[in-house]
């Protein structure tokens, strides 16, 4: 039997071409919020198993464990990519909690506690591997989003936590920490971002593709980095480098 993987947020951008990536090798439950049409079609071009799921709602989160269960019975890799950017861009002195609130629940709160139920199963099952998809924005302040940045930055902790409770037991947790990438979350703003990456924002001089991202949840699938647990990976085409 294939390996079984989880993408969550996997109808559109990253988590797409990661469960586009994951098909090749594995049973892959590809989850979606709202977006049915666009988990139908990645389920014709992929023939991946798709649930829908709202990852702040615990309800959903039990569901889709429970659904992993009763489907395949074994879980190897849980991909934690669901997230989502500001309803409307404010300014910090501007921002609503309310806003904060549901990015809280959505980019943070959910993927911490998914991964508090599929770890469980994990070490039941002595075995698996988890990756938390976060952002350059986790240290890098736009104060145009904030709620966003601090999502992503309380992330990158639960990630650091899970890799240290769970590195004894086997389970490497990693971080990936993408960059700008062509996603629908950047649609509106793309040709800034392409503008400002042509006047140098990134060393690599272009913009990244979900397909970059994929290929490093490929190497950690294929379990090439398992003595690495805990470690961030950035996908970012240069852009932590400090350079003067």
């Amino acid at each position: 039997m294939k390996p079984v993987a989880i993408v969550t947020g996997a109808s559109r951008g990253i988590g797409r071409g990661v469960a586009s990536e994951l098909a090749r090798t594995h049973e892959v439950i590809a989850t979606y919020r709202g977006r049915r049409d666009a988990a139908e079609s990645l389920q014709a071009e992929i023939a991946c198993d798709i649930f829908p799921c709202d990852v702040s709602s615990a309800r959903d989160r039990a569901a889709l464990i429970d659904h992993a269960r009763k489907r395949f019975g074994r879980l190897d890799l849980l991909v934690n990519n669901a997230g989502m950017a500001p309803r409307e861009r404010k300014d910090i002195l501007e921002a609503t909690e309310e806003s904060f609130d549901e990015l809280i629940s959505v980019n943070l709160k959910g993927p911490h506690f998914l991964t508090q139920l599929a770890a469980r199963w994990m070490v039941e099952q002595g075995s698996g591997r988890i990756v938390f998809v976060t952002s350059i924005s986790s240290y890098t302040a736009s104060v145009n989003r904030p709620e966003y940045c601090v999502s992503k930055a309380g992330l990158s902790m639960s990630v650091a936590l899970w890799a240290a409770r769970l590195a004894a037991q086997g389970i490497p947790v990693f971080e990936i920490r993408p960059g700008i990438i062509r996603t629908d979350m950047i649609a509106k703003v793309e040709d800034v971002y392409e503008e400002r990456i042509a006047g140098g924002l990134l060393p690599q001089r272009r913009m990244g593709e979900p397909r970059d991202i994929a290929a490093c949840v490929r190497s950690i699938a294929e379990g090439r980095l398992d003595y690495s647990t805990g470690q961030v990976l950035n996908v970012d085409g240069g852009f932590h480098l400090r350079t003067l």
